[in-house]
């Protein structure tokens, strides 16, 4: 019985030795076999470039049908060339102070201010402005909407009456860009360049912008707007002052256009803006 049971074990033991070295042998075997068809491979690729193009592009092909589908999306790549707005960081000091207050005190966000505020300083260069005039007239006219309308039909950042001044928008597109705040910005100093000409005063010039030539008075414009001139002169200088809102009721509105009164005696007749 004895003897059995080891005769039983040792031909176990011969079988599992030989199962151990024929499983090594095949796996030794497929290695190489492995490995040659690799060598085989890379020198047949080396040899044929076309063939290794083709298989470049089936491999490519394969990924590429594994990739999830895209998201769809209706939003354009190049949208961000119609936006108006830039970092602050990239303006002068003197001018990214004038943005962050105007910011604060109107609730606007800075980066359209800083494009605004950018464009007045240049065409104050240009056109001998002081660009914080231009930018207290936007201020106390649209407080920087540039979709606002008045009652009398004036648009966009600086209250440009469209209709009477509609020839100035020509080289630009037509009168729908007075919705672009940088050209209304353009055809609104263009305007008071005219107006203050005309006037022969930078007081007078305001009275004649916001269409109260032949009124008594023009209901307090010229003096929020040359009181927002200081402040922001204020800024400018370091001296920021409160950015407190102004209490309701006290912006300037649009007067209403009004024929021109008639002349009497040798007096000079004075022009409305809409006669510019």
């Amino acid at each position: 019985m004895k003897q059995a049971f080891d005769a039983t074990a040792r031909g176990l033991r011969t079988f599992m030795s030989d199962v151990a070295e024929g499983f090594f042998e095949v796996t030794h075997n497929g290695f190489a076999l492995l490995g040659l068809a690799i060598v085989f491979g890379v020198l047949a690729l080396a040899a044929r470039p076309d063939l290794r193009q083709s298989g470049e592009e089936q491999l490519m092909g394969w990924l590429q049908s594994r990739k999830p589908p895209p998201e769809v999306s209706d939003l354009e790549p190049t949208a961000i060339d119609r936006t108006t707005a830039a970092s602050p960081h990239e303006l002068p000091k003197p001018q990214a102070a004038v943005a962050y207050w105007l910011s604060k005190k109107y609730r606007v966000a800075v980066e359209p201010l800083s494009v605004l505020v950018s464009e007045a300083f240049d065409i104050g260069k240009r056109t001998k402005l002081d660009p914080t005039l231009i930018l207290a007239i936007m201020a106390v006219e649209s407080s920087f909407n540039p979709f606002a309308q008045s009652h009398v039909g004036a648009q966009g950042l600086m209250q440009v009456m469209t209709r009477v001044h509609g020839e100035k928008y020509e080289s630009a597109g037509g009168t729908l860009t007075a919705f672009d705040p940088v050209t209304n910005m353009r055809v609104g100093v263009k305007v008071l360049q005219e107006c203050i000409a005309r006037a022969g005063s930078l007081e007078g010039g305001l009275k004649y912008y916001v269409g109260a030539a032949n009124l008594p008075d023009d209901g307090g414009y010229a003096g929020k707007v040359l009181a927002e001139h200081a402040r922001l002169q204020l800024v400018i200088a370091g001296r920021a002052p409160s950015t407190a809102p102004t209490p309701p009721g006290m912006r300037a509105q649009p007067l209403p256009v009004v024929a021109p009164a008639k002349p009497e005696g040798d007096s000079q007749k004075v022009a409305l803006v809409s006669d510019l």
